[in-house]
């Protein structure tokens, strides 16, 4: 028997505040039920636009407006923040954590549409030293080390050292994120900040585009691929294809070709765009369904996007394999919808609707001002047009009236003009995530009781002690094997 709030009204939870979140939400907002969001952000984040706050043409508040205030005239609709931990498909409930404090919600319909991580392909010590590209901390965090690592070069190049490795720029990932981000650092260092320095020439800048395919934009096709890699080197960018990055450290990177040869880049600014990996909620949902995963973590649904023996649960967006559809914000965004007019329908008594259908809008990526690529069904186009599109469809996503003013306004000041309105950074952009990682359970620590707190930091402290006092003696072995060495050497 369904669980409902205790108003008898059908319960709807929708898990996740990206694109299928937010469109499955506000599509029930007609529907005679109770709709309850639970998101681990406060805000609606338009993904595509990160690489623009992290190389600062928009602000963060321009691509990632309040969850609150978008829902805020929809009256059957509220938003509860926390991460979700627990699905028990049985029991029909959700359990949600924030700051160590936890929440169950029971539902009636449950949409899953917690999307998709940066993957590191089981190297996710990586990201320490090369960031994603999947949240504002991510992006907020790249705008302080790159425009940081100009800052240190100018400090660098005054006392005389060698700045090379602070001016190189290396993005992993040749996939449209890659591209657009490779791009913007490219016109940052060419164009933009080539007057604002007296030490250092910012046209001298390095930025390297790596990636373990055969060509650029892979799904795009050979020839917007070669078009786009040719923009790209136009722009003073290297493209390196057929590199797979073995190693990542805090002054530079390590790749392998498929020749078998090793190269190292010495670069400290890394962004990583290569790869995703779906939420950990598709292995939840795969252990008490029996729905296969993919390598990527995408769970197998029905051809209705529910899941096996569950029609009331269904998963949208990037975390479902069906089809081979890809994980843009176009297929999230309808299947969202998809679910929501089912949900409404079953509600109504109507028949079941036709297996879920993907309409291809296109895909486009930008390469610089007035260079971009597209595909539309059959239909390839370059340069200015495309770049038109490009700017067009994605001022009609982005949500808020006051938000896509003021994109335009941004990107008038970036594409026609030189500047970037949003270049403020903090060592706190830079740092802070680094901090809460030496936490044992990161912010939680910041607000449990004071003992917790207390035996937290006494336990993280004894580990570095012991971490420590090892070192030192494994020092102290060496040295003394090292004399004991050298004075069998001297008595020969």
């Amino acid at each position: 028997m369904a669980v409902t709030q205790g108003n008898g009204r059908h319960h709807v939870v929708v898990i996740g505040s990206g694109f299928g979140g937010l469109f499955g939400a506000k599509a029930l907002r007609r529907a005679d039920v109770d709709v309850t969001m639970i998101a681990k952000t406060t805000h609606h984040l338009f993904q595509p636009l990160l690489y623009q706050v992290a190389t600062g043409i928009l602000s963060e508040g321009e691509i990632a407006p309040p969850t609150r205030e978008v829902l805020s005239s929809q009256k059957n609709a509220q938003v509860l923040l926390g991460e979700v931990k627990a699905i028990d498909l049985e029991a029909r409930t959700v359990t949600s954590q924030v700051l160590g404090r936890e929440n169950v919600t029971s539902y009636d319909s449950l949409i899953v549409a917690a999307g998709a991580g940066q993957s590191y392909f089981g190297n996710d010590h990586f990201a320490e030293f090369a960031p994603g590209m999947k949240s504002i901390d991510d992006a907020l965090e790249l705008r302080g080390r790159i425009f940081g690592a100009f800052e240190m070069a100018e400090l660098g190049a005054m006392r005389g050292d060698n700045v090379d490795h602070l001016l190189t720029f290396v993005v992993v990932g040749a996939g449209p994120t890659g591209v657009e981000m490779a791009g913007q650092i490219a016109e940052l260092a060419h164009r933009t900040l080539k007057r604002d320095f007296r030490a250092i020439n910012t046209r001298s800048a390095r930025v390297v585009l790596v990636d373990a395919a055969s060509q650029v934009l892979p799904p795009f096709g050979a020839k917007l691929g070669a078009k786009t890699q040719s923009e790209l080197e136009k722009l003073g960018v290297e493209v390196l294809l057929g590199a797979m990055v073995t190693d990542v450290d805090e002054r530079g990177i390590e790749m392998k070709y498929k020749d078998g040869r090793v190269e190292r880049l010495q670069a400290v600014t890394k962004i990583w765009a290569a790869g995703v990996q779906a939420s950990p909620l598709g292995q939840t949902l795969s252990e008490q369904t029996g729905a296969p995963l993919d390598r990527a973590g995408r769970i197998g649904v029905n051809p209705d996007l529910t899941l096996p023996g569950h029609p009331e649960v269904f998963v949208v967006g990037d975390m479902i394999s069906l089809d081979n559809l890809p994980g843009v914000a176009q297929v999230a965004i309808q299947g969202a919808k998809y679910a929501a007019k089912e949900i409404e329908g079953r509600i109504k008594n109507k028949p079941p609707q036709k297996p879920f259908h993907y309409f291809d809008k296109g895909s486009m990526a930008i390469i610089s001002r007035f260079r971009a690529v597209a595909m539309v069904g059959k239909l390839r186009l370059t340069g200015v047009i495309a770049w038109l599109m490009w700017l067009a469809v994605h001022l009609v996503y982005i949500t808020g009236f006051k938000n896509r003013v003021t994109a335009v306004l941004h990107w008038a000041v970036s594409f026609l003009g030189r500047g970037r309105a949003e270049r403020t950074t903090t060592e706190q952009q830079i740092f802070a995530r680094s901090a809460l990682a030496r936490l044992s359970r990161g912010a939680t620590d910041l607000v449990s009781e004071p003992g917790a707190y207390d035996a937290s930091r006494q336990m993280l402290e004894t580990t570095r002690r012991a971490e420590l006092e090892a070192q030192a003696a494994e020092e102290a072995r060496l040295t003394d094997a090292g004399e004991r060495g050298t004075r069998a050497g001297e008595r020969h």
